[in-house]
């Protein structure tokens, strides 16, 4: 049956070069789109993915089938981090003076409920990390100065000058006008913030089930990392010295916007001005975690896109450049913030990442993984020499599989058969039902 497009254009649809093939619902003619769109609405038909389980998430309200889940989970040393972010949120919650104990309570109340109930353990779980470095941050202002060190003001300064000649900041920001104070608040002042959300939203759709989680702790510990080692090595940024020159500081001193001021006066805000000056953490200047942050999303996603690796290592050069010219890092503060960064990254990717499969364009079309950097002969089709049982190691990093898969190989080859008994893996590297052993029967 023809259609009314048809009628009235008789042979124009069929001719007409930029009638072919065109979608009339209104779709866009983007490249990819129409596949994403396709591999949604099978998993909304069929509700699991058109390729295997691995990417099915969790939809469970029932809080027995968490419980089942932890009966089920084999206890390892890295579930040692839980621990410590017990702890670390105990710290925190004890000194926090505002809120009071009410809104506290109420906000740990919803965060267990979110980790009992599985459709949204599977986000939270690996959030905690991402959670315990924004509430120790916040912490940072209710910390009595005399539980403090002192604060090192001359240190970075020297640093800089016996590494480089010369304090690079005051050299960037020397000569300053709209446009580059623009160029450089966009990286420092609006991507930094959203980057983390939109790469995960990228990885997601793109990136092997399970990279997401990773993504998640690393973006997390990283961070944590970055602000207790901030706290036992307090440091006064560029803009102290161009205050205050080498005079001792404190931590009665309210924090600056530094070059951010000229934004609030282009603009005509004071978004920044009253952020920076009564900042958690004023004396935080090594590592720079914006630098670290900029660094470990560029890895990620270069991990992910490897032939865009290049484009995402121009923004951590970018961000760099933006620090520096707002004043409010030392180029000392970058490195030891993308050094910090890079080896989250790597220590992650070799125990933790499921390698890229050239083949793979979306999630959906993983049916194994191979996580970390294990030696694989026929990496882009599997091990095929693998023999025997193979028991998953399962703990809460390894993302690979319903029953998360350590460092190694799942491979479907030849006539290879990869039984999965039950579960489905999730945001959180686990499904309901943990510790399901993997078995790979060759029957060559």
């Amino acid at each position: 049956m023809k259609s009314p497009a048809s009628k009235l254009f008789p042979g124009m649809l069929d001719t007409h070069p930029s009638f072919k093939k065109q979608s009339l619902m209104g779709w866009p003619s983007i490249p990819g789109f129409h596949r994403v769109r396709r591999k949604f609405a099978s998993r909304m038909r069929s509700g699991q993915s058109p390729t295997s389980n691995l990417a099915t998430l969790q939809t469970s309200y029932d809080p027995a089938d968490t419980i089942r889940a932890l009966r089920a989970h084999r206890w390892s040393y890295w579930d040692g981090q839980y621990l410590f972010l017990v702890i670390l949120g105990i710290f925190c919650l004890s000194i926090i003076e505002t809120p009071g104990a009410i809104v506290k309570t109420l906000i740990s109340t919803l965060l267990i409920i979110s980790l009992v109930l599985p459709i949204t353990r599977q986000f939270f779980l690996p959030f905690l990390p991402v959670a315990g470095w924004l509430v120790l941050f916040y912490a940072c202002r209710f910390i009595p100065s005399e539980w403090r060190p002192p604060i090192w003001v001359r240190v970075l300064p020297a640093l800089e000058n016996i590494i480089y000649g010369a304090n690079l900041s005051n050299i960037l920001s020397k000569n300053t006008n709209a446009f580059l104070d623009v160029l450089a608040w966009l990286p420092y002042g609006v991507i930094h913030f959203g980057a983390p959300v939109v790469c995960s939203a990228v990885m997601f759709v793109f990136a092997a089930p399970g990279t997401v989680p990773v993504f998640a702790r690393s973006f997390g510990y990283m961070n944590v990392i970055g602000v207790v080692i901030q706290l036992m090595f307090p440091c006064s940024p560029p803009w102290y010295e161009n205050l205050h020159g080498l005079a001792p500081a404190n931590y009665s001193m309210p924090g600056s916007p530094a070059g951010l001021a000229r934004i609030d006066k282009l603009f005509g805000w004071n978004t920044y001005t009253s952020t920076f000056t009564a900042a958690p953490l004023v004396f935080g200047a090594m590592p720079s975690l914006h630098a670290g942050c900029a660094t470990i999303e560029a890895l990620f996603m270069g991990h992910v896109f490897p032939r865009g690796k290049w484009f995402f290592y121009t923004y951590i050069l970018w961000i760099w450049w933006a620090t520096l010219y707002l004043q409010h890092h030392y180029a000392v503060d970058l490195i030891a913030g993308s050094f910090l960064a890079a080896c989250t990254f790597y220590f992650a990717k070799t125990k933790f990442l499921a390698r890229l499969q050239p083949d793979k364009e979306f999630r959906w079309d993983y049916d194994f993984l191979e996580i970390g950097n294990g030696y694989s002969p026929d990496y882009a089709f599997g091990m095929s020499d693998f023999n025997g049982d193979y028991h998953s190691e399962d703990d809460e990093w390894t993302t690979g599989s319903s029953s998360s898969v350590s460092s190694g190989c799942l491979s479907p080859v030849e006539d290879t058969q990869s039984v999965w008994e039950s579960g489905s893996e999730t945001l959180a590297g686990h499904s309901d039902t943990e510790g399901i052993d993997v078995v790979i029967d060759d029957r060559r």
